[in-house]
């Protein structure tokens, strides 16, 4: 309930600033301007997620999407340096199918490479920042990040998440940990080796 207490005026706000950075968005991309993606939520439940599209579907001779760096230029860049692009998430909170915040959802396709501890990320639902994204967002690992995520499962406190919100409002001011280091957005996840994992929790969350 406070989440849409929260995210409704938050949507009407943004729309006199959502809507110019999404018609010069569209005029940068050839007409497209809303980002559409299969994500999992709570119980790993799949959802549609929404997000401003920050670059050109730009293909190589051979079909392929050409790297990120190629593709996301001045003006992609800087709106997700001031994450104006995860505002049409509000909607998906709107849903039910997000919170303002929790563990990030990504993508599908990551599933089944979790380790069962890094799995319990999806014990909540997922949020538009979270505690790995005010811990270093995109510079640090993903084995950082899901711990992060896990430790949030097990301390999941309104003041916790009061303490998020602030956070984030710095680390947007701040435009810190956009992307990974040399990269233009973020590397993908290809699975945690099994010496690598930490030992697993006895949390009876």
């Amino acid at each position: 309930m406070l989440d849409v207490a929260l995210a409704a005026p938050a949507l009407l706000l943004a729309a006199p600033l959502l809507l110019p950075v999404a018609l010069a968005l569209a005029i940068q991309n050839g007409g497209a301007w809303l980002f559409r993606q299969p994500r999992p939520g709570l119980g790993g439940r799949i959802f549609t997620f929404y997000k401003l599209q920050t670059m050109p579907d730009r293909r190589d001779k051979a079909g392929q999407p050409l790297p990120d760096a190629e593709r996301l230029p001045p003006l992609g860049r800087w709106v997700r340096a001031t994450s104006l692009d995860e505002l049409p998430q509000l909607w998906n909170v709107l849903r039910g199918e997000l919170s303002l915040i929790g563990p990030r959802p990504l993508l599908v396709q990551y599933l089944p490479l979790y380790s069962p501890e890094q799995a319990r990320r999806h014990a909540v639902r997922p949020g538009i920042t979270g505690w790995a994204q005010v811990n270093g967002r995109n510079a640090i690992s993903w084995e950082q990040k899901f711990a992060f995520d896990v430790w949030y499962v097990d301390n999941l406190s309104f003041g916790l998440d009061l303490r998020i919100l602030g956070r984030t409002v710095a680390r947007v001011l701040g435009a810190r940990g956009v992307s990974a280091p040399g990269q233009a957005t973020a590397t993908a996840f290809t699975g945690t080796p099994a010496s690598s994992l930490p030992p697993a929790s006895h949390s009876n969350r």
